[in-house]
């Protein structure tokens, strides 16, 4: 499992922001990227990661706060990059809002991060920085979990390699498929109901209910309801269950 978050931003030398993306493996506590972003949106996240993928496998796992780009409070909390992991195979885990602690690891760390790595004159300098620290954190300095070791030691990349094809997610024979659009939304007797940004061009199959009312859903996972008799309500979203740890994933068995 990885683990992921922002460091609370802040300005070089120059004046521009910074916003340090660090990626942390959550057994090894090895650090896979240390990344310096000029905005936390997805498509630049995305790149960090389809750089570490690339590097290091992908893992089971994502852990990561309830923000955005990792999460939303749209329809299941999907983003358009936690879709792309979802059909890579990567099982999501959200920690509980207002709970950093469940995402420890990377709250210790950008303590950590904070003391060991100032501002430099610029983002490029900055990189630089995290960069040589980040060979510095994995191969030389100990760290207490693992008793003394640096996380180089206990690391091992992961055996699911990428590139790989993204999963198709299936439409069970006695729901309906319903085609979201680029607006992230369906056609649905003859009204346009809006779905999720997210899910554009993507399919979510919709399960009959009783009371003219249908069940929507991307894979396994549950994104609302809609109503026939009150379609101007649009997609009713599912209240989200509290628990410690929320898990997506399109895996029926996961």
């Amino acid at each position: 499992m990885w683990c992921v978050d922002f460091k609370g931003w802040f300005r070089t030398g120059n004046g521009e922001k910074c916003y340090p993306l660090t990626l942390i493996d959550a057994y090894s506590r090895y650090l896979l990227r240390c990344e310096g972003a000029v905005d936390p949106d997805g498509r630049r996240v995305q790149t960090i990661f389809d750089s570490a993928f690339r590097e290091f496998g992908l893992p089971s796992a994502i852990r990561s706060d309830n923000g955005p780009p990792f999460a939303s409070t749209g329809a299941g909390g999907l983003t358009a990059l936690s879709v792309w992991w979802l059909r890579l195979g990567i099982r999501l885990e959200r920690i509980e809002p207002g709970k950093p602690q469940q995402n420890g690891r990377q709250e210790r760390f950008h303590l950590t991060l904070k003391l060991d790595v100032p501002p430099e004159r610029d983002l490029r300098a900055q990189q630089r920085a995290f960069d040589l620290y980040r060979v510095d954190y994995n191969e030389q300095r100990p760290h207490e979990a693992l008793g003394q070791k640096p996380p180089a030691t206990a690391y091992e990349r992961s055996r699911r390699f990428y590139p790989r094809p993204q999963m198709h997610v299936d439409v069970a024979p006695y729901c309906h498929r319903a085609a979201v659009d680029k607006s992230g939304s369906i056609r649905w007797h003859g009204r346009k109901i809006h779905i999720s940004h997210a899910l554009a061009y993507e399919s979510v199959a919709l399960f009959p209910l009783d009371g003219g009312r249908w069940e929507v859903s991307y894979g396994p996972i549950e994104l609302g309801t809609i109503d026939d008799d009150h379609l101007d309500r649009g997609l009713v979203r599912k209240r989200r269950r509290r628990a410690s740890i929320a898990t997506l994933s399109l895996d029926q068995e996961a």
